[in-house]
């Protein structure tokens, strides 16, 4: 499938695009640099923001203009334009040697973020939910690498997945609420490959980024592979969908853990892509925290 390639350094762990209709600007982490990038596809500018940050897990859009970071050490506000970072909470303030990874906002404007232990990646991780007003409730915990995270408020769903589990699962999900029903098992990815970041297209459809398996896979909402598109990179980590129709599909990856040989081989690993795959996608929710 053609694609485009955006102009900006190579990352080493590309993560959480996310598209901003307001300011029609792609924004993604570099978790372990860590770095804050945006991208503006018209004016083909690629911009670093300067951030204050052991590691970057994920990046949020704020109601009030904006962003929210998911950094190492709990959550911030962020103001792109003038740099200014604001402590805000750490949902989990006593786990000694976590950090925060995948985070998504749903239909209710609550932030959900995933935690892990970066030393070994133990099944000692957690999803937490924080709502408006800074409560936070633990979701699920005994996750390894927690990722995935993606919600349809049409089928009143919330998706998540611990890559390391090789499993993506599914609840239902009453968001005015916030009740969630059990958990159950919505697909499973075949070794190497590991469920990463996810994104919903207009169709009510998964697109899961397969980390270590190079390609993109949409599911139907039964579960059932319903696309494969391979990537030229082994990693491939988070996507998103943006452009003023939503009508790209923004794909990140990552270079490590490959050597600079394998690197040489591909070239475009730690890279953001840009597909058109056939499908509209859907805006991303804003948080008020």
């Amino acid at each position: 499938m053609p694609y485009e390639v955006v102009d900006s350094p190579r990352a080493r762990l590309g993560e959480c695009p996310i598209w901003c209709e307001h300011t029609e600007r792609l924004w993604w982490v570099d978790v372990l640099a860590p770095k804050l990038w945006s991208y503006d596809p018209a004016a083909k500018v690629c911009k670093d923001h300067p951030v204050t940050a052991r590691r970057i897990g994920s990046v949020a859009l704020r109601s009030r203009g904006g962003l929210v970071l998911a950094c190492d050490d709990g959550l911030y506000s962020y103001d792109p334009e003038t740099g200014d970072q604001q402590f805000l909470m750490d949902p989990e303030p006593d786990a000694i040697g976590h950090r925060k990874n995948d985070g998504r906002v749903d239909w209710a404007g609550n932030f959900w973020i995933g935690t892990l232990r970066e030393a070994d990646y133990a099944p000692v991780g957690a999803i937490y939910r924080v709502d408006p007003e800074l409560g936070v409730e633990r979701i699920r915990g005994d996750l390894a690498i927690p990722n995935g995270l993606a919600f349809d408020e049409i089928l009143g769903r919330a998706y998540y997945a611990d890559t390391r589990a090789y499993a993506i699962w599914v609840r239902d999900y009453d968001a005015a609420n916030s009740t969630l029903g059990d958990e159950r098992l919505f697909a499973r990815t075949q070794a190497p490959a590991r469920p990463d970041g996810s994104c919903l297209d207009s169709e009510g459809h998964i697109w899961n980024a397969e980390y270590a398996g190079g390609r993109l896979v949409r599911f139907a909402p039964d579960g059932q592979i319903s696309q494969e598109i391979n990537l030229p990179f082994t990693y491939p980590t988070c996507c998103c969908f943006g452009g003023k129709d939503f009508d790209k599909l923004f794909v990140t990856s990552a270079s490590e853990p490959l050597s600079a040989e394998e690197c040489s081989h591909q070239p475009l690993a730690g890279h953001t892509l840009v597909l058109d795959v056939g499908v509209r996608g859907r805006p991303e929710w804003r948080t008020s925290i």
